[in-house]
């Protein structure tokens, strides 16, 4: 699948095929993808925890009131932010940085033939804290990403609206 492709095939996936493993070349090719993305002064201000731990994917899921689709999810990714990382010249820019990482994790997934689900933790403070403890972070919890094979055909949500465009 190409990027255009990619892109327009990505949906927010809830309900997923349950037991099945997604490999370990495709998990690491999503976290490629996510730490390609762009970040200020390329700082790179991210790190990943990849939850596959059935007992954990449930305590994930008992502190984020949106994560109940973990419970079919082959895994979990807690894409995390090091605001520190841009303690001098980009300094604040980390949410954005984190942000394309994710889409750029999303849209890889898709591209593999997975779903996957972004469920927001930062600006949670609460969300923030209850995650960052359960994967063990010392970092900012910014995303928890479920992902696997989807057991559903949500339509698209997004399209193109040309009265939010100003050409100049």
């Amino acid at each position: 699948m190409d990027c255009n492709q990619a892109i327009r095939a990505r949906r927010s996936i809830r309900k997923f095929k349950p037991g099945v493993s997604i490999p370990r070349a495709d998990v690491e090719s999503m976290l490629e993808a996510a730490m390609l993305a762009p970040s200020a002064c390329n700082c790179r201000p991210w790190e990943f925890f990849v939850v596959q731990n059935p007992e954990v994917k449930a305590k994930l899921h008992a502190v984020h009131p949106f994560a109940g689709m973990l419970e079919t999810a082959s895994l979990a990714i807690v894409v995390c932010a090091l605001p520190e990382a841009q303690a001098d010249v980009c300094e604040g820019f980390w949410p954005l940085d984190c942000g394309a990482a994710v889409e750029n994790l999303l849209v890889q997934a898709a591209a593999l033939g997975y779903g996957a689900c972004w469920c927001g933790c930062w600006p949670r403070q609460e969300r923030v804290e209850d995650v960052a403890r359960v994967v063990g972070a010392k970092s900012v919890p910014v995303a928890l990403i479920s992902v696997g094979v989807p057991d559903e055909e949500p339509p698209a949500r997004g399209f193109y609206q040309a009265d939010k465009v100003t050409w100049l």
